[in-house]
């Protein structure tokens, strides 16, 4: 048996004790995780009995990659018929209803009515949350697709430095970072499942441009190039003294890292300074609590009594309006997954969740500060999965 169809059967445990007929799969990257496989199509894997898995394109790649049956999806008007062909126990006739799941935070609205006219009768429920936390805890596979991705950050960063000088462009230092990750392996895509949420490799940008705001829910923004790309590195040319934030992801087998460092030409001005100690007491202070059954929200409050302390709390995270109300969030074949650490996520930590922490400050007009490492929760701790150097990086 695959990870896949393993996967698979934990999520058909979960329907059967809900009553779900089924859960029709819509998104690709949860496409992947359940069958292998990310072509265009539809996956519905029924309550009881095997998954099918309908495409549109390329139904010949499907049939190669993916744990389940492959089928062409051909028109939505046999959709119906077929998906209560493939539901156990005589589930859908009018005595018992189809009760069908699928990921409503990314479904449109559009595609969600073409569906429902294709199942009349039919019973749509929300299955975004039971997905999103299965996908958690990340199997030893995963675990190993994310350490590889820290190792080419780690190789990629180190490359880079020695070519970093005073009036480079922003931008020029990103495109040499992009170059060495792709040079081993990188994939070119950080997934993200958020609404209008777009990231390329990351957040690469120095002194008062990195502390420019911008739709981004993060604690740095960036100017970007153009405000059709209102984010990351841009025109500013990188000068002495002033940090440089270097927030870089890399995806490998689809998983990826997410990593932080702040480094400088020269020396970095002393309240700067102070601030990214600060960062580093705050991730200390964070590992030491990493462990099974704490309560994700408990590491977030705890930093904030860190910030308070320091006399920092107006800089943490973002500035003013602009502030971020998180700590770090769980992370794999998309950036944004759970747990977070925010208030309201009462989720305990458990042996299999990786998870970025990224204390960070910002400054405006002078920069952002800080440091992010990503971890996987084991059965006794932590193992930290980031390998690059900490302090400040000089230049």
């Amino acid at each position: 048996m695959t990870i896949f169809q393993q996967r698979q059967q934990a999520l058909q445990r979960e329907m059967i004790q809900r009553g779900w007929s089924g859960f029709l799969v819509t998104n690709n990257v949860d496409i992947y995780y359940y069958c292998g496989s990310m072509q265009t199509g539809y996956l519905f894997i029924p309550a009881e009995g095997d998954a099918l898995y309908l495409v549109r394109r390329s139904l010949v790649r499907a049939e190669e990659e993916a744990s389940a049956a492959v089928e062409a999806l051909g028109s939505l008007k046999t959709l119906g018929e077929r998906l209560r062909a493939r539901c156990a126990g005589g589930c859908g006739s009018a005595a018992s209803p189809l009760r069908i799941a699928t990921e409503l935070d990314v479904l449109p609205v559009q595609l969600y009515l073409r569906l429902q006219a294709a199942l009349p009768g039919a019973a749509w429920e929300d299955g975004s949350l039971l997905v999103r936390e299965q996908r958690m805890i990340k199997s030893p596979d995963e675990v190993t697709a994310i350490r590889a991705a820290a190792r080419v950050v780690d190789a990629a960063l180190e490359a880079v430095i020695p070519h970093i000088r005073e009036g480079m462009a922003e931008f020029e230092l990103m495109a040499l970072i992009e170059h060495q990750l792709r040079l081993r392996g990188h994939q070119g895509l950080m997934r993200m499942r958020a609404y209008n949420s777009e990231l390329i490799t990351g957040m690469v940008a120095a002194g008062a441009a990195a502390a420019v705001p911008t739709y981004f829910d993060g604690p740095a923004g960036g100017t970007g190039l153009h405000p059709s790309s209102p984010q990351s590195s841009g025109r500013a040319l990188i000068g002495r003294g002033e940090p440089i934030l270097v927030d870089i992801g890399c995806s490998i087998d689809g998983y990826l890292i997410d990593q932080t460092r702040t480094l400088v030409i020269g020396d970095l001005d002393p309240e700067l300074q102070r601030a990214y100690d600060v960062a580093e007491q705050v991730l200390r202070a964070t590992e030491a609590r990493l462990q099974p059954g704490v309560i994700a929200e408990h590491l977030y409050l705890l930093a904030l009594d860190q910030v308070q302390e320091a006399g920092l709390s107006a800089h943490f995270m973002g500035y003013g309006a602009d502030q971020v109300k998180f700590l770090g969030h769980g992370i794999g074949l998309e950036i944004d997954e759970l747990p977070v650490l925010a208030k309201g996520f009462k989720y305990p930590l458990a042996p299999g969740m990786v998870i970025a922490i990224e204390p960070k400050f910002t400054f405006p007009g002078r920069g952002v500060v800080g440091i992010e490492d990503t971890y996987l929760i084991t059965e006794n701790g932590y193992e930290k999965l980031t390998i690059s150097r900490e302090g400040i990086l000089r230049v």
